[in-house]
């Protein structure tokens, strides 16, 4: 007995003696810090000499903390100010909408404001109007961009900051019509960001702009940054200046003024203070906080979408898909100057980039989104989850056609419908192919979607994802996209596609011009010929003809000057006009007078038997074509009658 059990003793001890001469498993290595430096020093500097941008900072942060910051090129082009990250300021421009949905949730974590009750509530010397009864306007409407009224950006800034009006008293008289019901579709809305503002306004008793600098600012020692107008003599000192392309150099841009302060309108910040707003937005670290933990939770979470398989917005951020993870971002774009700010919440992580120049063709506000994009696929990648089992069964006919975006403005604005509009074809693969500017990639105008879900598609080779709305009767009336969440696109009728309006325009735009040739021709030819002149009134008729020709062919011609530099055009639009854009209008003013003139001329024609009859079904195509003109031109507000 003894003899097996102290083999068995001899063995137990053996084997212990030859696992305490295993050496233990050494702990795994540190994950090696991202190298942002060497990541964002190949990118931005390679858009800046692309884009014709003269420079941009960048700051990063995660884990808590500044973990980069840097400035690459110039503030001041002409005196070869190097742009720094710690003091250089930028206009953020809309960026600032997160500002103002903190200094609201503040008020209403005080129990000062109520995120879903009627802001006439509150409103003194405003009033919303009750345009859709039992439906008022509330914060939550306000901060997701659903409350429902018309864009209106035209003259919203001025190039002076002290010629900028009140918050008050432009509100008061610049209220846009509400166009549909509020929470029902998303429609980028500055006017509601400046109520929004207003009302934290009314209810602390202090000025917009000192209620952010005592609640929002100086708590984070953002202390390059302000809200104010005009701004303090040290932040206008280290002030980066903003360019656009011009030729072969920079031109100074105007416009970063303006009354909708909440909305954007004069806000500056530096790289280095908008991490720190990121640090607090992120919540961790042990700094200081603007919000408590549930008001902070709140400010991130989903509050508005137009389909729940989809992101949406939520308190002044935008949601957007990330292979799998959440991002959250808000970009800010006024004349020379174009920022963006992502979030990844779960990550801890967060990047703000902002640069001083609108870059060729406005290039410059896609630059700030690629560089979000790029910095959140490098560092923290995520997987695609799509099943293409899920797709919808059947023909996708009834999804075909033309939608508009909701935020069409009712003045000229609207003109940007008439080329910014998205088609929507069916394929006889099972697929969607849409062209237009549904992508925040400017160079992709045509894409193709796979089904996934009823009424849900998505993008081949890409991470967006498109989704339709239909009526009780299934009627598809709106698609929205991923790629933007804050707007949707209504479908259109057959007569109100932009495809037939410009058509409709060449068209009569070949006959007009063909009447403008004509006329000094014929006149020659007669003359040649040694034939009467006409009558007093066929000449005068043939007269108005020619007029209204050459008005259209003007108007045209500046339309399309105007249209040229999507920068200049930018910047006249906020400032309320240029003169070559009053005098294009006055022109369609003039051809509205000449066409009647000459449509009474084709009835005189027709009546008394003037010229021969090509010539009268000749006078009568011009004055069909000028009529039908200037009425597609009215309808984008491009001609006024």
């Amino acid at each position: 007995m003894i003899k097996p059990v102290m083999r068995l003793v001899l063995a137990l001890a053996v084997a212990l003696l030859a696992a305490l001469a295993v050496p233990a498993p050494a702990p795994a290595a540190p994950a090696p810090a991202p190298d942002y430096a060497a990541f964002l020093d190949g990118v931005i500097p390679a858009q800046l000499a692309r884009h014709r941008i003269p420079g941009a900072a960048v700051v990063v942060v995660a884990g808590g903390r500044q973990v980069f910051a840097k400035g690459y090129g110039l503030a001041d082009v002409d005196a070869r100010t190097p742009v720094d990250p710690d003091r250089t300021g930028f206009f953020i421009a809309s960026t600032t909408k997160v500002w103002t949905a903190t200094a609201v949730l503040q008020l209403v974590e005080q129990g000062r404001l109520d995120l879903h009750a009627d802001v006439n509530r509150y409103l003194t010397d405003v009033t919303i109007r009750d345009s859709w009864p039992g439906r008022p306007v509330t914060l939550a409407h306000l901060l997701t961009h659903t409350s429902g009224f018309a864009d209106q950006i035209l003259g919203a800034a001025v190039e002076h900051p002290a010629d900028a009006p009140s918050l008050a008293a432009y509100l008061a008289g610049h209220q846009p019509d509400r166009v549909r019901p509020p929470g029902t579709l998303a429609s980028y809305d500055n006017y509601g960001f400046a109520l929004a503002g207003y009302l934290v306004q009314v209810v602390s008793g202090q000025p917009f702009d000192r209620y952010v600098a005592e609640h929002v600012l100086r708590p984070l020692a953002m202390s390059g940054s302000s809200a104010a107008q005009p701004h303090p003599a040290a932040i206008d000192a280290t002030l980066a200046r903003g360019y656009r392309p011009d030729g072969g150099g920079q031109a100074l841009a105007r416009g970063q003024y303006g009354p909708m302060t909440p909305a954007g309108a004069g806000v500056v910040a530096t790289a280095t203070d908008m991490g720190r707003f990121l640090r607090a937005q992120l919540g961790g670290g042990t700094g200081p906080r603007l919000l408590g933990p549930e008001a902070l939770a709140q400010s991130v979470a989903p509050q508005f979408t137009h389909d729940p398989r989809l992101p949406g917005m939520a308190f002044g951020w935008e949601e957007h898909p990330g292979g799998g993870r959440r991002m959250l971002t808000k970009d800010g774009d006024v004349p020379g100057f174009h920022s963006n700010m992502a979030i990844l919440p779960e990550q801890g992580v967060g990047v703000f980039v902002a640069y001083n120049g609108d870059g060729v063709d406005g290039s410059a506000s896609y630059a700030s989104k690629e560089l979000v994009q790029r910095f959140v696929d490098r560092f923290h990648p995520g997987t695609r989850d799509i099943d293409p089992s899920a797709g919808t069964a059947g023909s996708l006919d009834r999804y075909a056609g033309d939608y508009r975006v909701t935020r069409t403005g009712r003045d000229l604005t609207k003109a940007a419908a008439l080329v910014s509009s998205i088609s929507v074809e069916a394929g006889p693969d099972g697929t969607l192919t849409t062209n237009g500017p549904l992508s925040a990639d400017p160079g992709k105008t045509t894409q193709r979607w796979t089904p996934i879900g009823p009424g849900l598609f998505q993008e081949r080779d890409g991470e967006d994802r498109l989704g339709f709305r239909a009526d009780d009767d299934g009627r598809v009336t709106a698609l929205f996209s991923t790629a933007n969440p804050t707007v949707a696109y209504e479908r259109l009728a057959w007569w109100q596609s932009p495809r037939l309006h410009q058509i409709l325009l060449a068209a009569s735009l070949l006959v007009l011009l063909g009447a403008l040739l004509h006329g000094p021709v014929a006149g020659l030819v007669r003359r040649l010929r040694g034939r009467p002149a006409p009558s007093r009134w066929a000449g005068a008729a043939r007269l108005a003809a020619w007029v209204t020709a050459a008005l259209v062919a003007g108007c045209t011609a500046g339309f399309a000057v105007l249209f040229s530099d999507g920068n200049r055009l930018n910047e006249s639009i906020l400032l309320g006009g240029s003169p070559l854009m009053t005098t294009v209008l006055a022109l369609s003013t003039t051809a509205v007078g000449t066409t009647a003139l000459t449509a009474a001329g084709t009835v005189a024609a027709w009546r008394h038997h003037w010229w021969t009859l090509t010539g009268r079904a000749f006078h009568t195509a011009v004055t069909l074509a000028a009529t039908t003109f200037l009425a597609v031109a009215a309808t984008y507000h491009l001609a006024i009658a």
